[in-house]
């Protein structure tokens, strides 16, 4: 790998533990989902909506029109106003003597205030939230518009993240280095991804 200018980061499950707030910022939506009496399996949709955009697990389980809805209504105004702890290692990469940016997916007012209660504002360069509910942009376009405005090759850059299908994917096709930050464990055996478990492992790749 190149020696890297900067790195691009995700949020949920990359800088902090999604789990740990999740039963209670979603309460009312899994109550809402338990109510409608679609699903039965309620756990997997729990763990799946803790993980992924809320549209993309509405896709994936095949909820109702009236169900996505509802839940979309509930969720575009959500926000969270307790204190959220950062994964121990993130102090690591915060460290780092590299220009650091964030891009995360999910509903704007819900992501600032995570973003505001973990207080991190200050540790990036710039901190992008796509919300596929008010814009066609995705992940891919936000790092290649950084890309281009910074005038970063693509070997300059780093992305991390936990998610294979989001901001793994979207690097690997413009070419960029991924690291897959699998702190707690949520892809198993990807032996053929640059994969860590602690933030310390980053730097034999700046």
């Amino acid at each position: 790998m190149a020696t890297k200018k900067a790195i691009i980061l995700d949020l949920d499950n990359t800088i902090y533990p999604a789990s740990s707030i999740g039963e209670e910022v979603f309460k009312n939506l899994f109550l809402l989902i338990e109510e409608s009496g679609e699903h039965e399996d309620i756990t997997m949709i729990k763990n799946a909506i803790m993980r992924k955009p809320f549209q993309k697990v509405a896709s994936d389980f095949n909820f109702s029109e009236t169900l996505t809805n509802k839940g979309m209504a509930l969720l575009e105004d959500l926000t969270y106003d307790k204190e959220i702890k950062p994964f121990e290692d993130y102090i690591k990469v915060k460290n780092m003597a590299v220009k650091k940016y964030l891009v995360t997916t999910g509903f704007t007012k819900l992501q600032q205030s995570k973003v505001k209660q973990l207080d991190i504002e200050e540790d990036f360069e710039e901190i992008h939230i796509v919300d596929p509910k008010i814009s066609t942009q995705t992940k891919k376009d936000i790092f290649k518009d950084i890309l281009i405005r910074n005038n970063y090759h693509s070997e300059e850059v780093l992305v991390v993240g936990d998610d294979l299908h989001s901001e793994i994917q979207a690097a690997i096709e413009l070419g960029i280095d991924t690291v897959l930050y699998n702190k707690i464990n949520l892809n198993h055996n990807r032996n053929d991804l640059t994969t860590i478990t602690d933030f310390g492992e980053l730097y034999r790749f700046i």
